[in-house]
């Protein structure tokens, strides 16, 4: 049996990502639509669009046309959105990389998806050129605050129009992050005009509540900061104010010097919001809603916070391929420790992952969706896509959920093995790939543990060949892969238990975790 949205469809309009992102802001050239949360720092609608304009004729004059990839690796600042839609309006594609990446990590992307253009902050600059010698390519760099030694954002643009480009929505791409999908290494998945366009507008039809402004704290390189806040938000000519990191307190003025109405947030904010002392030092007179995604929130914590501020919290579900939310809590339709119904146009199935049956309400089983929001593929990888896109357009989430018999969905474990550090995907395949490099470990495994901080983090259980301490394996990763990818934990063992055709069993590991720890 399929579940389908309570909610209307959604007729998605064949125009280009830039057209459905501005059509409102054209006619409010004075509004605020950029701000720095920390300087105060602003731009207007009016110079955003001009800004947008320059810099795409001045990225033309470069040689970049449709269809070529540019990089932009850079926390949240006020030309984030200059550089994506500047690369977007000459039909061209924006890549999409966490900040914290190492030189290696980004590297691997630069190379897979043929980037062309990197843009980056002064203070990522020396990795950004380290990263472009690993892949052995010419990649022109650039900064978008002033560098000594390298060209600027500034001296890129240009004034004049820059080409007019025909876009096809439904096959032309717009946005290629980076995801780990399921299982594996990470990804490049294929977003089009169209998968974007559509989660607007499903958005749209569902969000009744006034934003003049929104929270721009979720990092924008993350589809979920990037759709949801950002281009939301400026369909809705919103001021966007941006923090380029997560800092408790200056996050706390935010709220209550702007007037957020709806912040979004991630479970670790939350469960600051909920036991943070300093948290009664503020007032937050705008604030009615908190919407949280990327990992579960359980009901308690719900709860707490929601009595401790006065605010209802609403929660969504997505992933990456799907632009990225298929389910949403609108407001007034609250229920504690959901993830809310289908969006318009959604339908979903709950699958026995063993009989590959359909299952009904009550029951949990593999969460699948089909949508006009789900992504075209995965880059360069045919066989990954086929694995999680069947040729019917279902995406095999890889979450395990439980749908009641209103449609409201509860996600309760994962099927697929990604672990969910403060809501960014881990893939264990990519931990043990750099720990195999060690000489003294034979075998290893990586499974999530709880943390009361982060959600999840990385425990590698590991098979020596030599004498190893917990403290070596922990610092051969530190240096190889982003902070919140380190591991966190070590556990030696004789052997790590395999199918027959050698595959990890890490449910069994997971297990075990889980029973040590009751």
């Amino acid at each position: 049996m399929a579940y389908r949205s309570p909610y209307p469809d959604i007729t998605v309009p064949n125009i280009n990502l830039t057209e459905q992102v501005f059509q409102n802001a054209v006619k409010t050239p004075d509004a605020i639509a950029m701000a720095d949360g920390l300087t105060g720092r602003t731009i207007t609608y009016g110079s955003l669009l001009e800004q947008i304009r320059r810099t795409a004729a001045g990225l033309s004059n470069r040689g970049i046309k449709k269809g070529d990839v540019v990089s932009l690796w850079s926390p949240n600042v006020p030309e984030w959105p200059v550089v994506f839609f500047a690369v977007v309006k000459l039909g061209a594609i924006v890549h999409t990389s966490n900040p914290v990446s190492t030189s290696e990590e980004l590297a691997f992307q630069l190379k897979d998806g043929n980037v062309k253009i990197l843009f980056t902050v002064s203070a990522l600059a020396e990795k950004a050129k380290a990263a472009i010698v690993e892949t052995g390519r010419s990649i022109e760099l650039f900064t978008i605050d002033e560098t000594p030694g390298l060209p600027t954002l500034a001296s890129l643009a240009i004034d004049k129009d820059p080409p007019a480009v025909t876009i096809d929505p439904a096959n032309d791409l717009c946005v290629l992050p980076y995801s780990s999908g399921t299982t594996g290494l990470p990804k490049g998945v294929m977003l089009t005009h169209r998968n974007v366009v559509a989660q607007l507008n499903q958005i749209e039809a569902i969000e009744s509540v006034e934003m003049p402004a929104l929270l721009g704290v979720l990092p924008f390189f993350h589809i979920y900061g990037m759709v949801i806040i950002l281009m939301h938000g400026f369909m809705r000519c919103a001021t966007i104010v941006t923090m380029p990191k997560f800092e408790f307190e200056p996050f706390l003025k935010v709220l209550q010097d702007w007037p957020i109405t709806s912040a979004h947030i991630v479970p670790p904010i939350v469960v600051g919001l909920g036991k943070h002392p300093a948290v009664d030092n503020y007032k937050f007179p705008h604030l009615k809603f908190i919407f949280s995604g990327a990992a579960p929130l359980g009901p308690e914590l719900t709860d707490a916070v929601e009595k401790r501020l006065n605010i209802k919290i609403r929660q969504g579900y997505g992933m990456t391929e799907a632009s990225p939310a298929t389910h949403y809590t609108v407001a007034g339709s609250e229920r504690s420790g959901t993830v809310g119904k289908l969006m318009p146009s959604i339908e979903m199935r709950i699958i026995d992952p063993e009989t590959g049956q359909d299952l009904p309400s009550g029951k949990p089983g593999e969460v699948w969706v089909r949508g006009p929001n789900v992504m075209k593929g995965y880059l360069n990888n045919p066989e990954a896509t086929a694995k999680t896109v069947d040729s019917d357009g279902w995406l095999h989430t890889g979450d395990i959920g439980i749908a009641d018999d209103d449609g409201y969905l509860t996600v309760v474990d994962r099927l697929k093995e990604l672990i969910k550090v403060k809501g960014f995907q881990v893939a264990p395949a990519e931990l043990e790939s750099i720990l195999l490099k060690h000489p003294k470990i034979a075998d290893v495994a990586v499974i999530p543990v709880a943390d009361e901080h982060s959600g999840e983090v990385p425990k590698a259980i590991i098979v020596k060949r030599d004498d190893l301490t917990a403290e070596d394996v922990m610092a051969f990763c530190e240096t190889k892969v982003a902070h919140y990818k380190r591991v966190r934990h070590v556990e030696f063992v004789d052997a790590i238990p395999k199918s027959p055709s050698g595959k990890i069993l890490r449910r069994i590991l997971v297990e075990k975790e889980r029973l040590a720890r009751a």
